[in-house]
């Protein structure tokens, strides 16, 4: 797969995952962002606009909470019009890879 292949596939599959994460429970950015770059190899650049996009998008809130190593951190947690985001993409995302499956002969 070339490289530019993959950047637009995870691009496009960003927010998903980190609905995903966050419907498992709250996260603060950086923890989302290494997870993502240790599941499926996003950099953690990419992470604190789509962040600030999603608090504006009202699909995700936020608190501060001291941290022991160093300054507060800004925990985010999914609202309800998150979690109805995040049902939708998942539902629109399987569909689309059962479409492409069927079209590569894997199903």
């Amino acid at each position: 797969m070339t490289e530019q292949m993959q950047v637009q596939l995870k691009k496009g599959a960003l927010e998903l995952c980190v609905l995903a994460l966050l419907a498992r429970g709250e996260s603060y950015a950086y923890e989302i962002a290494s997870s993502l770059a240790a599941g499926v190899g996003i950099g953690e650049g990419t992470i604190y606009p789509l962040m600030r996009r999603m608090q504006d998008d009202k699909l995700v809130e936020t608190r501060l909470a001291e941290s022991n190593s160093g300054p507060p951190r800004k925990y985010y947690r999914l609202t309800p019009a998150g979690r109805a985001a995040f049902t939708a993409q998942k539902r629109e995302w399987r569909s689309f890879a059962d479409a492409v499956n069927t079209l590569l002969g894997e199903r």
